[in-house]
């Protein structure tokens, strides 16, 4: 009787002192996420590898390049290069570093100082050239700022682009030469590419030098009749304005043509690439150790690409490679070989993403991966040694596997840990970083050798997992669920910390759901995850649902939106809604969305579309029609407006706003260069229009990204104080 009292007695203490142990956990605060950023994982990333393939360099806070070796991670107390080398010319110091990249023979060190964004991928800077040895630094182009400053294979000469004109510099007699003169803003670009390009095509360099520097190949870009948009910068006593060209859906493009510079006779050659004008040319490459170069050339709906091969010595030219879709492409990724062979990450050409070794002289073409699986990208490749390193989703869309392929194409698998797998190699690939997370575990780096052996740890984020641990975190659950359409579906729940299964619980469904893209899979997230473990602890369920359209599980079911951008996916967020609801844990009548961008766009249609099952909705720059997007991305997907007018109209939300019944917070940044403010105001005015009440918000002189100081902290208050009221 006495053991039976004392057990009950330690039972007791031990339930008491965990309660007492769970209520000394601090629940999140926005601050900790947005001000304070108490929750950014520490990441392997700056790492420059060096030749010798025993070390590498990194950028120390801005003030120093210095040099570790792989095996031990020491610093070897090699200070390559400091802020305060002088500019002989001046006197003065270069400053803080925002970026490096060195010589081939590493030699000199070109630096970019006072950086500033231009779009999403582009930048201006001012650029210095430093000489290890000598300890000499001088300036590229006086204190003018650049873009796309690189050595020459030879590291003789430094190209870049200044004022929409391609310039190269003679390092050894500091003669600048200038190869174009007709660049003009909003009008003629050579050597870097329209707003277009860079945001859809993910390119802005748009020259490339031949590999014995004695040619360059550059794109010229003719705008000016591409029409311009406009936005107003609330920053002055009157309002200032930005004009740029933005081509959106079935309006005109820059007339694009490809030529090549001859350092010796100083002649550039206009490429011919074919009768039409309405195309695009997503890439060009030179053939390693030859004077050929290679032009992809990509028809306008993007399901036809070809690549043309450019004899440069005798002018002849002939397709080496083309894939076609009845849908539509993606740009492939293009790995070349010094044998004369080329890789190629195809378009789902066998129904999912895999690698094809493609010989230059024959065509004859090789598989090197099969399955149903994609691969995600490729990390790297060894020439050499004739293997490729890559990323995919073998197992299933959650999870990446890090893994090779040799040129026979044996697969190996290097990474042995569910979760998500990345990796930077060293130059030769003698060693690598394996970098690691779940959705439990920040993320983990590894130093791994050639035969796959640990050998130590990078980064372990200790100390982020200790301050974790003073926090009440409730983690994501993944489950799937079937629709009405016999359609399954990945989805991730995040439960509130004082989750009660006999209670009704309010739900807040995020989506982004545009075409290819992934928000469910087995990884670390920082930000938006703590801003959910805000919302749990005020006993939100926060869910999210992959819905048709996106990636990791091969060609048909990322591309049944195909003509319908908004139908499908809308389906399958309306049928999530409806399966939460059937959950006897959740309340049904308090059921909200969210979403930025095209998350926005698909936030929008649920709450007009699907008004029945919503009752709230946040639009964070949403799309609200596609013929007000850019011409890239939205025909790729619907073709254009004047051949689908159908397709852009059926799933516009402008189209669908009588629908609304719940509540609707629209928010924008004045200052979208991508998602334009203007797909705001249209919605807007068409809710006046059918009497529909809704609330809003604008940040003024904000981008897409919606940041700047306090902004981002300012935001998530104004969501989550929303969600309170309305959810």
């Amino acid at each position: 009787m006495k053991r039976t009292n004392l057990l009950l007695s330690i039972l007791i203490l031990l339930f008491l002192s965990g309660n007492i142990y769970s209520q000394s956990k601090k629940n999140v605060s926005i601050e900790d996420i947005w001000l304070n950023y108490r929750f950014y994982p520490d990441m392997a990333r700056g790492t420059t590898p060096l030749n010798d393939d025993q070390h590498y360099a990194m950028l120390d806070n801005g003030m120093f390049i210095e040099k570790y070796e792989y095996k031990s991670g020491k610093n070897v107390g090699t200070i390559l290069c400091s802020s305060e080398a002088i500019n002989p010319e001046t006197g003065k110091s270069i400053g803080k570093f925002d970026n490096f990249q060195f010589s081939n023979d590493e030699s000199k060190i070109l630096i970019a100082t006072d950086e500033n964004a231009i779009y999403r991928r582009s930048a201006l800077a001012t650029y210095w050239v430093y000489d290890i040895a000598k300890k000499e630094c001088q300036a590229l182009f006086d204190d003018k700022q650049v873009q796309l400053a690189y050595f020459s294979p030879d590291d003789k000469y430094v190209s870049f682009v200044f004022e929409n004109n391609l310039y190269i510099k003679e390092l050894a007699s500091k003669n600048i030469t200038q190869i174009t003169h007709d660049g003009l803003d909003r009008h003629i670009i050579n050597g870097t590419t329209d707003w277009v390009y860079e945001e859809e095509l993910s390119i802005t360099k748009a020259y490339e030098w031949s590999s014995d520097s004695k040619k360059i190949a550059f794109m010229r870009f003719d705008e000016s009749e591409v029409k311009e948009f406009n936005m107003l910068m609330w920053d002055e006593l009157y309002p200032s304005e930005h004009r740029f060209k933005y081509p959106k859906a079935g309006e005109d493009n820059s007339k694009v043509d490809v030529l090549v510079y001859d350092l010796q006779s100083k002649k550039t050659e206009t490429l011919e690439t074919g009768s039409e004008n309405d195309q695009y040319i997503p890439r060009i490459y030179w053939v390693p150790e030859s004077q050929n170069l290679i032009i992809m050339i990509m028809n306008r709906v993007q399901n036809h690409y070809e690549l043309v091969e450019y004899n440069m010595l005798n002018g002849s030219k002939r397709a080496v490679y083309s894939e076609s879709n009845e849908r539509w492409l993606d740009v492939p990724e293009i790995f070349f070989s010094n044998k004369g062979e080329y890789i190629v990450l195809d378009s789902e050409k066998s129904k999912f993403k895999h690698l094809h070794l493609i010989d230059l002289k024959s065509g004859e073409e090789k598989q090197l991966t099969s399955g149903d699986w994609d691969i995600d990208e490729v990390v790297s490749y060894d020439d050499t040694k004739g293997v490729v390193y890559f990323t995919a989703y073998m197992d299933n869309a959650l999870e990446t596997v890090l893994a090779s392929v040799n040129y026979k194409g044996n697969i190996k698998r290097l990474s042995s840990k569910k979760g998500t797998n990345s990796a930077i190699f060293s130059k030769k690939h003698s060693y690598y970083f394996l970098t690691h997370s779940d959705s439990k575990t920040p993320p983990t780096t590894k130093l791994m050798n050639s035969k796959n052996k640990e050998i130590r740890t990078i980064i372990d984020n200790n100390r982020l997992k200790k301050s974790i641990e003073e926090y009440d975190i409730s983690h994501k659950e993944f489950f799937s669920f079937k629709t009405s359409e016999d359609v399954e579906l990945n989805a991730w729940m995040i439960k509130p910390q004082n989750f009660d299964k006999n209670k009704k619980h309010p739900v807040l469904m995020y989506v982004y759901g545009g075409p290819g893209s992934k928000q469910v899979e087995n990884r670390w997230d920082y930000f938006d995850f703590f801003w959910y473990q805000v919302l749990a602890s005020k006993g939100y369920i926060v869910v999210c649902i992959d819905n048709r359209g996106t990636g990791g599980r091969g060609e048909d079911f990322k591309k049944v939106v195909y003509k319908e951008l908004g139908k499908y996916e809308t389906i399958d967020q309306i049928e999530g809604a409806k399966y939460l609801a059937s959950l006897p844990y959740v309340d049904e009548s308090r059921i909200g969305i969210w979403g930025w961008s095209y998350g926005g766009y698909m936030s929008t249609l649920c709450i007009t579309k699907g008004a029945d099952e919503f009752k709230t909705a946040i639009a964070v720059a949403p799309v609200t029609t596609w013929r007000y997007y850019d011409n890239i991305y939205t025909e790729r997907y619907m073709r254009r407006p004047q051949e689908n007018a159908q397709g852009y109209d059926d799933n516009s939300p402008i189209n669908h706003v009588k629908k609304l019944k719940g509540n609707y917070l629209i928010v924008h940044g004045s200052a979208d260069d991508n998602v334009h403010y203007q797909n705001a105001m249209m919605l807007i005015n068409s809710l006046v229009n059918a009497n529909k009440q809704f609330e809003m918000f604008i940040y003024p002189n904000r981008n897409h990204s919606i940041v700047g100081g306090y902004t981002r902290n300012h935001l998530f208050e104004m969501l989550t104080d929303y969600i309170e009221r309305k959810l």
